[in-house]
């Protein structure tokens, strides 16, 4: 029996690697005694990943409203915690002046596209799911 196979690959890559690069940077952190830009810039895009990851899965949750709408609501409420991230930043080091810009952008251009393949999968396996039922649909009237 063969647990990864060509169906999980990429996921056990992205997996183990994420697992990692986490692993390394506290490491680091514990053993030199600093938590330097880049560290807290990796845990940050991490955070971010799980969260926006986490919002996205909620669509189902909303499928009485337009998507439109879903996927804005999911964006703004995003949006929001990573500026709020920033905000709070500022307590503890000094922010360049496009710092929010830059953040905004950051999160903006990445999201995007993570949501236009989630999305684009999601509608695929409707679709597909569809299909099966309307087969289902016809063999059972066949059968009768």
């Amino acid at each position: 029996m063969k647990i990864i196979d060509k169906n999980n690959f990429f996921p056990v890559v992205c997996t183990v690697f994420t697992l990692l690069v986490l692993g390394k940077v506290i490491l680091e952190a514990i053993v030199q005694g600093l938590f330097e830009n880049y560290q807290q810039n990796i845990l940050l895009m991490f955070v971010l990943s799980v969260l926006a990851t986490f919002v996205l899965s909620q669509h189902y949750r909303f499928q009485n409203c337009p998507l439109l709408v879903v996927i804005l609501v999911q964006y703004l409420i995003l949006i929001g915690v990573v500026m709020l991230i920033t905000w709070i930043s500022t307590f503890f080091e000094p922010m360049h002046e496009d710092g929010y810009h830059d953040m905004f952008w950051s999160f903006t251009i990445p999201y995007a596209v993570g949501v236009i393949i989630y999305y684009a999968a999601l509608f695929r396996e409707v679709g597909y799911m569809n299909k099966t039922l309307k087969n289902i649909k016809e063999n059972t009237k066949e059968g009768q």
